[in-house]
């Protein structure tokens, strides 16, 4: 059996133990090189501690990170007998809120701090809502510092019940809350007798749990073409294949494809890799697929099941995430970014903008800056395929780009779809 993968996103306000815990589950997990141990082991030594400080192990990157130039994420791997995982370690400060944006994109399941000492803040509503709007399914609260709160019951469950009734208001429906102490390792990996009242997982029981992934039987195909291969030489002068990435669904030899935004179809013939043809590939493979008819495709055309194309639009209603200390505002010209195709867009309205803390939309705003969620229309100056983000989130989603200087403005995600 294939061995599963689960990918996860950080999140927390600044000082909440993001880095202790992080450091914790990479050392308890023992996925710490010895020589990277001993480093540590040293560092602490020389800061006059008595234990080594596990917060040194993702606070490496930190000064570069928060210089604030690009949108960073720090990723970390780690692996247990019973499954792989992919961790996207965001800063903490609001104003990288961007960041989280980037690292929970792809994530299945949001792991969001809490100091047991400050309880929901802010940061924890942001977090909040930004997992359920990128459709994060999966949510573990990790209630941190129970130890400076005397492991307290009623503390832990104040917060728990808090934090819940926020997140289900978003639509999210797994929530599990967790108590913990990073710096000791309460119920990070090993369940800690401090906690008698707490019956739950602890927190690597639970990553190790929480189903992953769907069925890409579930999904219809969609295959963003990024290079059109056709070699010169001689030997292969009648090849012509489309190098991509398999973003949803399944793709068999002998099944009939549409091309978007053309709407031309035809069937695959043949589904190349390096290691050899295949009979079939499925969401997450590389492949080159070859087609039955010789069809005018370039990069940035998408490849989709015949029976269940995306709809080709030229306007989309959809919630952005501006990333970017330009604002953005109605009637502002950019480039639109979704898979491998960019065409220019133009913002046509805003007609909202999210109050994080009372979940209230506010109508007739005129622009959204920095961390800012809204909803917005945009008319596009070609006609683009999207799914809309809830369905399926690699066609779903997109940038905003500044023409000028190439620098990301907003994420979008597509809610509404008009020809």
């Amino acid at each position: 059996m294939a061995h599963e993968l689960l990918r996860l996103a950080t999140a927390g306000s600044v000082d909440d133990g993001k880095s202790t815990l992080v450091g914790r589950l990479l050392h308890d997990t023992k996925s710490i090189l010895a020589d990277t141990m001993d480093a540590i082991e040293r560092a602490s030594r020389d800061r006059g501690l008595a234990a080594p400080d596990l917060a040194l192990l993702t606070d490496g990157l930190r000064a570069e990170r928060e210089q604030g130039i690009t949108i960073d994420v720090a990723y970390r791997y780690f692996a247990t007998p019973h499954r792989s995982f992919i961790l996207a370690d965001t800063p903490g400060h609001v104003q990288y809120t961007r960041n989280m944006v980037t690292g929970a994109s792809t994530a299945e399941l949001a792991l969001i701090l809490i100091d047991a000492r400050n309880g929901v803040v802010e940061q924890t509503r942001r977090h909040a809502a930004i997992s359920a709007l990128l459709g994060v399914r999966h949510i573990a609260v990790v209630i941190n510092k129970m130890d400076l709160v005397g492991f307290d019951r009623d503390v832990f469950e104040s917060i728990s019940a808090e934090f819940d009734a926020y997140a289900r208001a978003h639509g999210v429906d797994d929530v599990v809350a967790i108590p913990i102490s990073a710096l000791d390792g309460d119920n990070v990996v090993t369940r800690s007798p401090r906690t008698p009242w707490y019956q739950g997982p602890t927190l690597l029981e639970h990553l190790e749990a929480v189903p992953v992934g769907s069925d890409p039987a579930r999904q219809p195909f969609r295959f963003p073409v990024q290079y059109v291969i056709r070699p010169q030489d001689a030997e292969h002068h009648d090849y012509r294949g489309y190098a991509g990435r398999v973003e949803a669904g399944t793709v068999s030899v002998g099944d009939e494809v549409v091309v978007t935004p053309s709407g031309e179809k035809s069937t695959v013939v043949a589904i190349d890799t390096y290691d050899g043809p295949l009979a079939w590939a499925q969401a997450s493979q590389s492949v080159t697929l070859r087609l039955a008819d010789d069809i005018d495709i370039a990069r940035g055309d998408l490849l989709a099941a015949a029976q269940a194309a995306p709809p080709v639009v030229r306007d989309v209603g959809a919630t952005v995430t501006v990333v970017a200390e330009q604002a953005l505002v109605p009637r502002q010209r950019l480039l639109l970014k979704a898979g491998s195709r960019t065409v220019r867009a133009l913002v046509e309205s805003i007609d909202s903008r999210l109050d994080v803390d009372t979940l209230e939309a506010h109508v007739g705003v005129e622009r959204l800056g920095l961390n800012d969620i809204g909803d917005v229309r945009i008319r596009l100056a070609e006609p683009v395929a999207f799914d809309p983000y809830e369905q399926i989130r690699s066609t779903g989603a997109f940038l905003l780009i500044d023409d000028q200087t190439g620098a990301t403005v907003a994420a979008g995600m597509v809610r509404t779809t008009a020809a």
